[in-house]
């Protein structure tokens, strides 16, 4: 059967005919190299082996003593409770995204553990009063089909019917891509079907797809993900698709985007040559593929006006004029001449761009305080409107659709609930839903203050406890901190809740019984733009644990705690942070809570996604680099001679990004050398850890529960 082709699906398929690079290249042959000599002789190299009958005989049996002291806590029921209870409150905000005159969400509930994929018509949900049309039950789905599905998304073509739906096994990163209709309600037979795998897909039109996947043997780079794309039609069997654009296999990945913007598609393909550099090519009315003239470090934030709107990472010179990192800038896709749209100032920072059909919004940190802006292309040049929202808390861009000029968006704090916001030019701002108080906030303060790291940098941070905790001093306290990847740590009341940190979750758990939160803007996080990043990248990685050792000397001094009853909190690279902390400063905490971590920093990059992270912490294999890694690596710092704080590791089985051996290992070798320590690792979840609500209740009781007993003498039963 022979499909009709909108014209970006024939041009795609001459793609190749206009380019002779190495995006065109024949597939070359991926290895991934073994550890060295060195690596070789760790003898806790089989809990690298994650399914393995020895490997995970030895998580359940710290699994059950873990499980058999926390649990048995009388305080652990009532932090079960009182998590699950704000995890699947039917009170929360369904936050979606707008398509087509509707806002999709996906939610979950104690009635709902898997989740609801659901609609409502734009005019309601804004209304707030949202009329949901279920499209696709996930436990329903596992039932019907006896597989460990999780939700991973969904993308859908435009003006159509038809989405690719996404579901993992247990939380991977690897998925399954299943086409959907949302007027029948149901899966299409016989329709694109891509089988597990870290797939990237974008809709061409209706009865095409682009698809980088595994293709076999060699298609994948060394940090497992694909770099090699396919033009897919309907009815031709995947292994037939015609190659339209391929990377190297010392690339991170490929992937490719369509937009559609005032009737015409836009069709590029990104090669990801490391974590932060990208090179971009825009599909051409001939077929040939032209190389955008934009710098390596640089984030594609949509079209506009016809336009690629670009968000600088570094500094940039084209056509002769000089842009900084940090700007906002638009690139013409007639002519590639380029010009200024934002330009932050110090200590502000572009935290996100959303398009409209007629503008841009922008979502501005200022001193780590949200706020969001409206420009609008004028002859004049970039029209600034600053929107009336509240003071003093993170704003948030929720969701923009091309055709349309409105937005949603949202503002909260760690005392203020969220709220969510509908923005129109021509009607103003109102208040759509707002998230009822989930804890008690009275006399609950909030102060931001600043530590001196050891270079002399001013680090700030958030301080929240009530305020007689605070007056009398010297209380348990759990500082939080990330510091990588350019990722902001913000002080909301409810987002992302993986991270149990946040004002809902700890006011309820930890600071409603007499403790202190912390957050730590250290630097590598994105709180003050690509700078603050960078600051922190490579061999200057130390300054990021500096700043957090920083933050918890300064807590000291000023009376708030003490190391008897100072406690740290973070996860991924922030179990990274957590397992420097215990390596290079036991003596200044009581508890440490390392999450789904980094550690073993000389093997990192053989396992799993790892090797997509050497542009942020530098490559083992590169000598200069690896000493540098060596100096903080916490699973080889470990020490007998060492009194450590008794930590508290969890993982996943099932993470296939941060390999669970990290945490294992590192258990394996305290318990060898005698030490005492928690563990946990979940079999479903991924890198979030856990793979329904009910599961992160549990996971965050562990957590709070293991502070209570590690830093509230005392207090075990309340």
């Amino acid at each position: 059967m022979k499909f009709l082709m909108t014209t970006a699906a024939a041009a795609i398929l001459t793609a190749c005919a206009g380019y002779s690079g190495a995006a065109c290249a024949a597939p070359a042959q991926s290895s991934q190299a073994g550890g060295s000599a060195a690596n070789a002789q760790d003898p806790f190299l089989w809990l690298e082996n994650v399914e393995s009958e020895r490997a995970l005989e030895q998580v359940k049996a710290w699994n059950a003593r873990s499980l058999d002291t926390l649990q048995g806590l009388p305080v652990y029921d009532a932090l079960y409770e009182e998590a699950l209870e704000i995890l699947t409150s039917r009170a929360r905000i369904p936050y979606g995204e707008i398509r087509g005159g509707y806002v999709y969400n996906f939610w979950q509930d104690e009635a709902h553990v898997q989740g609801l994929w659901r609609r409502s018509p734009l005019e309601a949900y804004v209304a707030g009063e949202p009329e949901w049309d279920v499209l696709l039950d996930v436990d329903a789905l596992r039932e019907a089909e006896g597989e460990d599905w999780v939700w991973d998304g969904a993308s859908c073509a435009p003006e159509s019917d038809r989405c690719l739906v996404s579901l993992s096994h247990g939380g991977s990163d690897a998925h399954v891509a299943r086409e959907f209709s949302l007027d029948s309600r149901e899966f299409v037979e016989d329709g694109f079907f891509l089988p597990e795998a870290k797939s990237r897909t974008a809709w061409v039109d209706e009865d095409a797809l682009i698809v980088a996947t595994e293709w076999g043997e060699g298609t994948l780079t060394e940090s497992g993900y694909p770099f090699v794309a396919k033009f897919w039609e309907r009815g031709q069997p995947l292994a037939d698709a015609q190659t339209v654009f391929e990377g190297e296999p010392t690339d991170v990945s490929v992937g490719s985007l369509t937009i559609r913007r005032d009737g015409e598609d836009h069709v590029f393909f990104v090669r990801g040559k490391t974590f932060y550099e990208d090179e971009i090519f825009s599909l051409e009315d001939d077929g040939g593929l032209q190389k955008l003239p934009l710098p390596g470090r640089v984030g594609f934030e949509g079209i506009l006006d016809g336009r690629l709107i670009a968000l600088l990472r570094e500094d940039w010179s084209h056509q002769g004029t000089d842009y900084e990192q940090g700007e906002v800038v638009a690139l013409s896709l007639e002519d590639m001449s380029a010009e200024r749209v934002f330009s932050p100032q110090a200590r502000q920072a572009v935290r996100g761009i959303a398009t409209a059909s007629d503008a841009l919004y922008v979502e501005l940190l200022d001193d780590v305080v949200g706020a969001a802006l409206r420009l609008v292309p004028t002859a004049e040049g970039w029209q600034q409107e600053e929107l009336p929202l509240p003071d003093n808390g993170v704003v948030s861009l929720v969701a923009t659709d091309d055709e349309r000029p409105d937005i949603l968006l949202s503002f909260e704090s760690l005392t203020v609930p969220d709220t969510l916001y509908h923005y129109d030019p021509s009607g103003g701002l109102s208040e759509v839903m707002a998230l009822p108080e989930l804890y008690d906030d009275e006399d609950v303060v909030v102060e931001q203050r600043e530590a001196e790291s050891a270079d002399g940098t001013r680090v700030p941070y958030f301080v929240m406890a009530k305020r007689d905790v605070l007056e009398a001093g010297d209380a348990p306290t759990v500082q939080y901190g990330y510091g990588g990847f350019l990722i902001p740590t913000l002080p909301v009341y409810y987002e992302t809740p993986a991270r149990p940190q946040h004002g809902a979750l700890a006011g309820k758990l930890w600071v409603s019984r007499g403790g202190v939160l912390v957050l730590s803007n250290i630097r590598g996080g994105g709180e003050f733009g690509p700078a603050w990043h960078e600051a922190a990248l490579k061999a200057n990685r130390q300054r990021a644990y500096d700043d957090f050792i920083a933050i918890s000397e300064d807590l000291i001094a000023d009376g708030v705690t003490s190391p008897q009853k100072l406690g740290a909190i973070g996860r991924s690279n922030g179990g990274l942070l957590m397992g420097v902390m215990m390596t290079q400063r036991p003596d200044l905490y009581a508890a440490l809570d390392i999450g789904v971590p980094l550690l073993d920093m000389l093997r990192y990059d053989k396992l799993l996604a790892g090797a997509s992270w050497t542009g942020e912490y530098g490559d083992p294999d590169v000598p200069e680099e690896r000493e540098t890694l060596l100096t903080y690596s916490p699973y080889q710092r470990l020490s007998a001679d060492e009194d450590y704080p008794t930590p508290l590791f969890y993982t996943s089985t099932r993470d296939d990004r941060v390999h669970p051996g990290h945490a294992r290992k590192a258990a394996a070798r305290l318990e060898a050398m005698g030490k005492d320590f928690f563990y946990y690792e979940n079999i479903e979840g991924g890198h979030g850890g856990t793979a329904n609500q009910e599961q992160l209740a549990m996971r965050t009781a562990l957590e709070y529960a293991y502070f209570v007993r590690q830093l509230m003498e005392g207090q075990e039963a309340d």
